[in-house]
């Protein structure tokens, strides 16, 4: 049954307002229901609200974003299996270098796994690792971990894989591979120096700290050279097919995890295990509830009533600043998703992709990589809490921005 059309606006209102409010709490209060809940009820509630079929809402999912997703979470999910990730930052962590050396490359590789993989699947990985280093020569882990977080998520803006947010962005608005990369990574190149220039103060002003008895990685995969070069690559092979080719990258990706998939050590079910299955649900469920305010023309007619007003979202400054408000207000997904159909082009994408992923160093809350590096943490006796987040995470946020519109005028002038 299909609802009256006034009140089926206003219902299809009332879903959108409850969904967002689950993305802003984080799930919604006094129930069991977290972010990617409150995304698959909303879609839920919506199909019976819009009066769709299965068919009609399954049609409202990007699928290619879905696939690509699902294709690097495999990749990824090689990488951590055949324990390169842990491997190569414990093997940067035994150079006997300085503090601010170290820093230096520490921040680097991370942010360079983070742009070809996964940065949630990075941090996972090599937070044990970076406590265990920072015991060993009796630092106060919490900076080198705080560190370790910004670096994964200004590292993954470099490129349309190295997050969800731009792998989204990157399907939707059918951007060149390289022509984004070539855009967005002297910003995040710039990010990245302020980052360390700040790290290095924050070590200096940072007392030593006894180190509790040091435990070994006991959870952590063995380092298999095999699985590695294999995962390696196809990381390569993918990397150069999305820079040269005009393949379809979500057909590329899925391929690439097809082959990865045939092993005859690692079992599939290992694969599939490491999967973020709920970030997937998210994603389908937050294009449907989205499809269904699109398809009220509230969304359009707000854009045209602010355009009308000389307010341009499509105005770098204006679109960045929303993003970056946004993102920390409903988190960096479903702020994209909400933005994306208002605008268009490679540069509007760089823009958006910056903005919704530097907005995530800026709290504690404000990405996975954050919450990820803290549980860890957590679990080997560290306690990383908003505050001492907050202390390096806001001044970092605030420089990213500002290399990134130095950058700007430089390169329009």
């Amino acid at each position: 049954m299909v609802l009256p059309s006034d009140l089926t606006t206003l219902s299809t209102l009332a879903v959108f307002g409850v969904v967002y409010l689950g993305m802003f709490f984080g799930g919604l209060p006094r129930t069991g229901l977290d972010r990617s809940g409150v995304a698959v009820l909303g879609a839920i509630a919506m199909i019976a609200v819009q009066g769709w079929s299965v068919a009609e809402a399954a049609a409202a999912i990007d699928l290619p974003t879905i696939v690509l997703l699902f294709a690097f979470m495999l990749l990824s999910a090689q990488m951590r299996l055949g324990g390169f990730y842990g491997a190569v930052t414990l093997a940067v962590g035994r150079r006997a270098w300085p503090p601010a050396a170290l820093m230096a490359a520490l921040l680097a590789l991370v942010a360079a796994l983070s742009a070809v993989f996964s940065n949630d699947v990075v941090c996972l990985a090599v937070t044990p690792v970076v406590v265990r280093i920072a015991w060993r020569r009796g630092w106060d882990p919490v900076p080198w971990l705080v560190a370790v977080a910004c670096a994964a998520n200004i590292g993954s803006a470099a490129t349309l894989i190295g997050n969800p947010q731009n792998m989204l962005i990157g399907s939707v608005l059918k951007l060149p591979f390289a022509a984004y990369s070539a855009q967005a990574l002297p910003p995040v190149l710039l990010a990245l120096v302020a980052l360390w220039l700040w790290m290095v103060g924050v070590l200096r002003r940072t007392p030593p700290r006894a180190a509790p008895p040091v435990a070994a990685l006991d959870d952590a995969p063995p380092f298999d050279r095999w699985q590695s070069a294999k995962g390696l690559l196809v990381a390569a092979a993918l990397l150069a097919a999305f820079l040269f080719t005009r393949w379809p990258h979500e057909v590329v990706a899925l391929v690439a995890a097809g082959v990865l998939l045939l092993s005859r050590r690692l079992h599939s079910a290992q694969f599939m295990g490491l999967v973020d299955w709920p970030l997937l649900l998210l994603f389908m469920g937050l294009f449907v509830v989205n499809a269904g305010l699109q398809r009220t023309g509230l969304a359009a007619q707000a854009v045209a009533w602010l355009q009308g007003h000389g307010i341009a979202l499509g105005e770098p400054a204006l679109l960045a600043g929303v993003g970056l408000a946004l993102s920390n207000l409903v988190s960096n997904v479903p702020a994209v998703m909400l933005l994306l159909p208002h605008v268009e082009g490679v540069s509007a994408g760089v823009t958006l992709a910056l903005a919704s992923t530097y907005a995530g160093n800026l709290l504690l809350v404000g990405s996975i990589a954050n919450l990820i590096v803290a549980d860890l943490a957590a679990r080997d006796g560290v306690r990383l809490d908003w505050r001492r987040h907050a202390a390096i995470g806001v001044p970092a946020t605030l420089l990213s921005l500002l290399t990134w519109a130095a950058w700007a005028w430089l390169a329009g002038s």
